[in-house]
């Protein structure tokens, strides 16, 4: 085993802080709580990229938002994890499950990323 490999078995990963967002029926959703500056460039020319269809732009910058901060989503007591899954999940989202996203990310952006112009 070389140098390198025994060296990173013992480095602890770091992890952002996250904060926890219930909607009124009890589901969870798990934000992490640190956007890069690159992030937050690329977010912003997500958010004003499409000058034809402000809505199409609003619409891809909640998924942006929610692909780079959601860690964990628990509905109905089903845990979704994993930045695949849980983008496919809230695709597949109702309105009212859309509705709670939105002013979660809203909320999230408020609070940790006042710079942030959240959808």
């Amino acid at each position: 085993m070389g140098r390198r490999s025994r060296r990173r078995g013992r480095a602890e990963k770091l992890e952002a802080p996250t904060e926890d967002h219930r909607s009124d029926g009890g589901d969870v959703l798990t934000l992490r709580c640190v956007l890069t500056p690159r992030t937050r460039a690329q977010y912003a020319q997500v958010l004003h990229g499409n000058t034809l269809s402000q809505e199409d732009a609003w619409n891809r910058a909640v998924e942006f938002l929610f692909e780079r901060l959601a860690v964990r989503w628990t509905i109905s007591d089903v845990v979704t994890e994993g930045q695949r899954d849980l983008l496919a999940r809230l695709r597949a989202a109702s309105a009212d499950e859309r509705r709670f996203v939105r002013e979660a990310l809203r909320a999230h952006c408020a609070e940790w990323f006042p710079d942030v112009e959240a959808p």
